[in-house]
């Protein structure tokens, strides 16, 4: 968690863009993003050359040999710069307008060309566009981060603060609405990836991926399992994590984590280009992340993820003539067709974790009820989590879900459980909650994942609880419904009312009470 002075220091960023001429949420984070980045592969590479030189490993700098910008004539020497020059440490000095010349036709080129050649981050890059408008408002922004990084020193902490801060800003992005393009609040992602347990070696996926929190939160995961314990700490979701992965020593582990473990898809370019450089500052060097619509005809990858987590765009309609001819759902609700495409995506006895509304648990169309059908008579279905509707609040107020299925498994009894808090006030404003003792309430986030992973071996199934089991074939003698409220057996208390003749008498003793006190109050005033 952000301390108070980190938090307004990107607040005031934040407010420099706005006030600077940039208004659209999604443009002022894009070039906020890409000075953190820069600002952020200075750092990277001087911890790496320190880290080099104490461990007397081979490290070859980003920043050496010699970068032509675009236009000029690489026959003649002198039309280079030195790499070293386009750190950040090195532009960030001298008068405002040789700062703002220098990261526009210098820095910004050369960030745009550090992937390797046919990367995702090569080819999304391509089409990064430099916006800020004037030499005052870059060099405000530098300094601001400059003193966010000053303070980030300061933090003796177990996790990347850096990470933190570029989260805490992309949640700015909810203010932009875009598209209905709402992150899923942090909290919810670690308790999916805690679900579903990813692991090194797996490739993990999801099909609509936006600034890719699914994904990082998946790699922190991993490399807490190859943290030794005394790395690691409880982060501010109340989840241990470590990011020192000293057990991961592998050159071979390292490249397939690096290559191979890691895959999203988007249709918003921006996204993209967000995602990709939201995990490159966490370490992975080559992302794969892909301009591609999921549900379309020019998508067919199946069968090829062990993981897919996912919380998918609720955008409504799909234009039919753009779809997938392999969807056996016959629907145009993108809600439905992407937990299809996440089926299909998955490898036999691969895991999927998927937020979705409510309404796909107990819709009474044939397109609900064959998805449902298609999930539980092809997969296990594992666990159905009935989330509030205040969990998306303020941006989004639609009940949701949270489906569990491993494909190739067979249903036997569906575990469903009804969280009632999320660690967090269910208004608009989602203040943290905290118990008696201040030390934070996580609500059910923890509950959640100690009684899934022990589930397969309950003591009582009593559905008057907050979960419970369900057997396959009252859900389907059920038309397959997976609503919570279908199975629950609600506890009512019985009120006792007074008789009628008690309640009169009462009602005359307090008359009587008003009078004496009215007469009394006269004998003042008289």
């Amino acid at each position: 968690m952000l301390n108070p002075t980190i938090k307004s220091k990107v607040d005031a960023l934040w407010d420099k863009f706005w006030s600077g001429g940039i208004s659209n949420p999604l443009n002022a984070i894009e070039q906020i993003t890409y000075l953190l980045f820069i600002k952020q592969l200075d750092e990277n590479d001087a911890a790496e050359i320190r880290n080099a030189e104490f461990t007397g490993d081979t490290y070859k700098s980003i920043f050496k040999g010699i970068y032509f910008p675009p236009g000029v004539d690489k026959t003649i020497k002198t039309n280079g710069v030195k790499k070293e020059d386009l750190r950040w440490s090195a532009v960030n000095h001298g008068p405002t307008d040789v700062i703002f010349q220098r990261m526009q036709s210098q820095v910004f080129p050369f960030i745009k060309e550090l992937g390797e050649a046919g990367s995702s981050f090569a080819r999304h890059m391509q089409n990064a566009v430099f916006l800020i408008p004037k030499p005052s408002l870059l060099k405000e922004a530098m300094d601001t981060i400059d003193q966010l990084y000053d303070e980030i020193s300061k933090e003796d902490r177990f996790t990347n603060t850096q990470g933190d801060v570029y989260e805490y800003l992309l949640s700015q992005l909810n203010q932009a609405g875009k598209n209905g393009q709402f992150r899923t609040p942090g909290h919810i992602i670690e308790m999916m990836v805690e679900l579903v347990e990813p692991k090194l070696g797996e490739r993990i996926a999801d099909p609509a991926c936006g600034t890719s929190g699914f994904l990082l939160a998946s790699l922190l995961y991993i490399n807490t399992q190859f943290t030794s314990k005394k790395y690691q700490q409880q982060d501010e979701n109340g989840f241990m994590r470590g990011t020192m992965a000293d057990k991961l020593v592998k050159d071979t582990a390292k490249e397939i984590l690096q290559t191979d473990t890691f895959y999203g898809f988007d249709i918003d370019p921006t996204m993209i280009r967000l995602g990709l450089m939201n995990l490159m500052m966490h370490g992975i060097k080559n992302p794969k992340i892909e301009y591609t619509d999921t549900l379309s005809k020019f998508y067919n990858e199946e069968n090829l993820y062990h993981k897919v987590l996912a919380n998918p765009p609720f955008t409504g309609s799909i234009d039919k003539g753009e779809l997938n001819t392999s969807f056996s759902i016959s629907t145009t609700k993108s809600e439905l067709l992407f937990v299809e495409r996440i089926y299909k995506m998955l490898r036999m006895g691969g895991t999927a974790a998927v937020v979705v509304p409510q309404g796909v648990l107990f819709g009474s169309g044939n397109a609900f009820k064959d998805l449902r059908k298609l999930i539980i008579d092809n997969c296990e279905l594992q666990a159905v989590i009935s989330m509030p509707s205040g969990v998306f609040k303020p941006y989004a107020g639609v009940a949701t879900a949270i489906l569990i299925f491993t494909k190739g498994g067979s249903t036997e009894q569906v575990w469903f459980y009804e969280m009632q808090s999320d660690g967090k006030s269910l208004d608009d404003k989602r203040n943290e909650l905290f118990l008696s003792d201040g030390k934070r309430d996580f609500g059910d986030l923890h509950k959640i994942v100690t009684v899934f992973k022990a589930k397969h071996t309950p003591k009582a199934n009593d559905r008057k609880l907050q979960y419970f089991f369900v057997p396959k074939k009252e859900i389907e003698e059920n038309g397959y419904d997976l609503s919570l409220s279908k199975y629950k057996e609600e506890v009512y208390e019985e009120v006792l009312y007074k008789e009628p003749t008690a309640i009169f008498e009462k009602l005359k003793a307090l008359e009587n009470e008003i009078q004496i006190g009215l007469n009394e109050l006269k004998k003042l005033v008289v």
